[in-house]
């Protein structure tokens, strides 16, 4: 029995693939998981690899247009220094039942810098580029535009409770933003989520030398604020977690059911969906990076069946429906239930229902309430003339509440 439960628990730490977990890319000086950076500002790229080897990895990166999609630029194009460095800053585990090795990353550096703004990819391979480790988005900001942003209740005679409106005011720091009117497009995006962002926006009004963008269709559902749960102290059950254990040798996290179906808004506060790696064993702070422990974490939701596929999604996992965050339905306990092997740590986390279409519906099980407090981002794209690719000319963003 305790072979089968080791096989299982290393079938469970490949849910990235390699061994690679706890992912994280972020702007440290915004510490809130959003990769966008200014030409001269440094993201923070960590992750595990639960081998507890000491492997070389190398990154590079790829430049994309404003819709994520290739522009086919050569490294030459978007970067100075070397198309493939070494990445080989780690550090060991300590005192976990969980062996592992921390890699962590600042990037730009001497060995990698984008010379260009817009959208990249930062890939991290082991012996080839083309059979990645995994690959994380990231954007450069000329930052020449301040973006303002206000966020207010907007209703409509099918949903008049649960929309969420957003305009944005664009005005240059320099220079003439009407020039390349033309070539300038929005893109807004919610919680950093890519599956919730509206694209391609184009100026509803110019005033003097300001971009208005009032569209009525910027809107976007506002959902719920998010589920959590914080296992920094896996000795207590605490901040959502019913019981706490170690089963053969491997922690366990027995969260709270969580409530679903709310028919009123509850303002619960929350990180938009992000998520932080702490251990703290009864007051004394451990350093995360390389003393927080890996647990199953076990989720349930008491309900009936649903015709659709349920997921656990958040920053955490890229906002992915992937197979290893899917609930499944315990009959005997009128449950979903499922359980994800997750460094220790604050999350926040929610329940997405699948619709016929493959898109995710974050509302249906959470409820859906435009007083929600939600975090939107606003991505200014250009393209002036003599240019080969699209440039982020400016970003903002604004934490609701609403008005």
């Amino acid at each position: 029995m305790k072979t089968l439960q080791i096989f299982l628990l290393s079938l469970g730490s490949l849910a990235f693939g390699q061994n690679i977990q706890s992912i994280q890319l972020f702007n440290p000086q915004t510490n809130d998981e959003t990769p966008v950076i200014t030409m001269n500002q440094q993201l923070v790229l960590s992750f595990d690899d639960l081998t507890n080897s000491s492997e070389l990895y190398r990154y590079t990166i790829k430049h994309f247009d404003r819709n994520w999609e290739d522009d086919n630029l050569f490294f030459s194009e978007i970067a100075n220094g070397s198309m493939n460095a070494l990445l080989d800053q780690f550090q060991y585990s300590f005192n976990t039942l969980q062996a592992y090795t921390h890699y962590t990353l600042k990037f730009p550096n001497e060995k990698i810098q984008p010379k260009i703004s817009g959208n990249f990819e930062l890939i991290v391979y082991k012996s080839s580029v083309d059979q990645p480790l995994f690959k994380r988005r990231f954007s450069v900001v000329e930052d020449n535009v301040n973006l303002a942003l206000n966020i207010s209740r907007i209703a409509d005679a099918k949903n008049p409770n649960i929309n969420q409106r957003v305009e944005v005011q664009a005005v240059a720091k320099a220079g003439d933003l009407t020039s390349n009117v033309n070539s300038i497009s929005l893109t807004v995006m919610q919680n950093n989520n890519p599956n919730m962002k509206i694209t391609n926006q184009k100026p509803s009004a110019t005033m003097g030398n300001k971009l208005l963008f009032q569209q009525l269709n910027l809107a976007f559902p506002g959902n719920n604020e998010f589920y959590y749960f914080d296992n920094k102290n896996m000795r207590m059950a605490a901040d959502m977690v019913r019981e706490t254990g170690i089963v053969d040798g491997v922690n366990q996290t027995y969260l709270h059911p969580v409530w679903a179906y709310p028919l009123n808004y509850q303002y619960q506060p929350d990180v938009n969906g992000a998520w932080y790696y702490r251990r703290n064993d009864l007051g004394l702070e451990r350093d995360a990076a390389r003393e927080a422990d890996y647990a199953w974490v076990h989720f349930s939701l008491d309900s009936d069946p649903m015709d659709k596929e349920l997921y656990i999604v958040g920053g955490f996992n890229d906002f992915k429906a992937t197979k290893e965050f899917q609930m499944h339905y315990d009959e005997a306990a009128k449950q979903y239930i499922a359980k994800i092997y997750m460094k220790q740590g604050f999350y926040n986390y929610i329940l997405a229902s699948k619709e016929a279409n493959g898109s995710l519906n974050l509302g249906e099980v959470n409820g859906n309430f435009w007083q929600t407090e939600n975090l939107y981002q606003a991505f200014l794209y250009y393209k002036p003339f003599g240019r080969n690719y699209d440039g982020l000319a400016g970003y903002g963003e604004f934490r609701t509440p609403v008005r």
